[in-house]
């Protein structure tokens, strides 16, 4: 027998919707305007907020991010398993190829396609780790890269979007970060202390989002510069932002199933017909032994790289790559988390990690192996200038490369289609997610609320790209970070203080 927690959900959305809703939009509204009236200040201020987390607070990134892989893997072995995210009987909304479909789209996106040549080749060109005698310079960029793209980034998202899952489907609470305080909190979650969790998961969600559509503009621009010489300029830039950010607004309003779902599954089609070109007309024999070697190393060393990138790397490689992805991730954490959440219902805790960590971390590998694998060898076989192009332009350097290949022409603009498409999925179930927690937990929040937060993330990444560009983009990731790993902290203890009283009471 389930226990659920007794709520009056009607009477819970008319007393949080106001207060989250208006406080979110107020900061968002007043950073928006702060930037565009004061962009060298806002330069300024972004860079030194940066570096003051990365010199003092860039352990909070490391240690939660090993917990949460701790716990995700814990709770997939323990008799807390067979645990269903729901009634005992309930099934599946979604069918396996459509749930992963979405999963995946939500998960990585626009910024696996932006890095997935670009950091292989900076890693290979500059060795990062003092004593690499061990590991090929190839071998030590693709296993990097797979650090900063494995385990530990979807431990994040599995970890909230279980806590989430199993609040609201299995204890009856509103789909909402702050129903999974209730254990700590008590009802205490319905008044100041519940506004604000959701205030930051809110802000946090805002600015990762914004952060991979500012790298997928900045990657669209290339693309089109590459193929018709479009004019790669911060004008065309938030000018492609404004034109994605409408078709995302469709998509949000359509819905879950009408919109969001049918976008992420031909999202996926188009990617694994990309990948699959450039898997048979680059070096395949590389790319294989590039993803074995590759996993090896990973797995081998993934303590070591967890100790390594917090207290022996430098600071400046820190801030641009590692405490950059951890941010990142922890800032898309409430996003992924309650979309995942809300598209498995029905699915046990052992199902949803097992969908939720190893079948797109293997994805993802794959994706490094064929697209930074091709760059690898290009660069280190035949000596093409695939280094010299990621140093010109990180954005162009999936294009460049694939001009090397057959067919460029047509991988090229199948490219720009994916990261297009990469765009809209990450935009509208970003804006789906922020809808749905400034609504109360409601799972089909008013339409022009879908509207106003959707164009809201497209200002936002457009101004993040007049104030500083990339840097702007990874220190927005970082900062907003921070904060959002102590609340996933306190989100786990409240999970395990939960579950162990539903097995007692089973």
């Amino acid at each position: 027998m389930v226990s659920k927690i007794q709520i009056e959900p009607v009477l819970f959305f008319k007393r949080t919707n106001p207060p989250v809703f208006v406080i979110s939009a107020i900061i968002m509204l007043v950073f928006i305007l702060a930037v565009t009236l004061f962009t060298e200040v806002s330069k300024l201020f972004f860079d030194s907020i940066q570096l003051i987390i990365i010199e003092k607070f860039s352990w909070v990134f490391t240690v939660s991010t090993v917990l949460f892989l701790v716990l995700v893997l814990f709770l997939l072995l323990s008799h807390f398993g067979s645990i269903r995210l729901g009634s005992a009987n309930e099934k599946p909304e979604f069918g396996y190829v459509t749930w992963f479909a979405m999963m995946f789209s939500a998960g990585m996106g626009i910024g696996l396609v932006f890095w997935s040549i670009a950091e292989p080749i900076k890693h290979f060109i500059k060795t990062p780790l003092i004593d690499s005698s061990t590991i090929t310079p190839v071998d030590q960029a693709i296993s990097i890269t797979f650090f900063h793209w494995g385990f530990h980034a979807w431990a994040i998202y599995v970890m909230v979007g279980l806590c989430l899952a199993y609040f609201s489907f299995r204890k009856g609470l509103p789909l909402t970060i702050r129903s999974c305080f209730y254990p700590l909190l008590g009802n205490k979650i319905y008044g100041r202390w519940g506004h604000c969790i959701d205030i930051f998961a809110v802000v946090g969600t805002m600015f990762g989002v914004a952060t991979s559509l500012g790298l997928g503009a900045m990657q669209i621009n290339s693309g089109l510069n590459f193929i018709g010489d479009c004019p790669e300029t911060k004008l065309t830039q938030i000018a492609l932002i404004a034109l994605i950010t409408l078709f995302a607004t469709v998509s949000v309003v359509l819905g879950l199933k009408k919109g969001v779902s049918r976008l992420s599954y031909f999202n996926v089609m188009m990617s694994v017909i990309l990948l699959a070109f450039v898997f048979i007309l680059g070096p395949t024999l590389f790319i294989v032994n590039t993803f074995g070697e590759g996993l090896k190393n990973y797995l081998s060393n993934i303590i070591y790289f967890s100790y390594w990138s917090e207290w022996v790397a430098t600071t400046e490689w820190k801030a641009n790559w590692t405490i950059f992805y951890w941010g990142w991730w922890l800032a898309w954490a409430p996003f992924v988390g309650l979309f995942i959440a809300r598209i498995s219902r029905g699915r046990t805790i052992r199902e949803f990690i097992l969908g939720g960590l190893f079948a797109p971390v293997l994805a993802t590998f794959i994706w490094l192996s064929v697209f930074g694998g091709t760059a690898l060898y290009l660069e280190s076989v035949q000596s093409e200038p695939i280094s010299a192009a990621v140093s010109a332009n990180l954005s162009t350097s999936l294009f460049k490369t694939l001009a090397y290949l057959p067919l460029s022409q047509i991988t090229i603009a199948l490219s720009t289609l994916v990261i297009i498409t990469f765009f809209v999925t990450s935009s509208d179930s970003g804006s789906l997610v922020i809808d749905i927690l400034t609504a109360g937990g409601d799972q089909n929040p008013p339409k022009n609320q879908r509207i106003f937060w959707a164009v809201t993330e497209g200002v936002i990444a457009s101004v993040l790209l007049l104030a500083g560009g990339l840097n702007a983009l990874q220190t927005a990731a970082i900062t907003s970070g921070l904060p959002l790993a102590l609340i996933i902290i306190g989100m786990c203890f409240a999970l395990f203080k939960e579950l162990n009283k539903d097995i007692n009471n089973s």
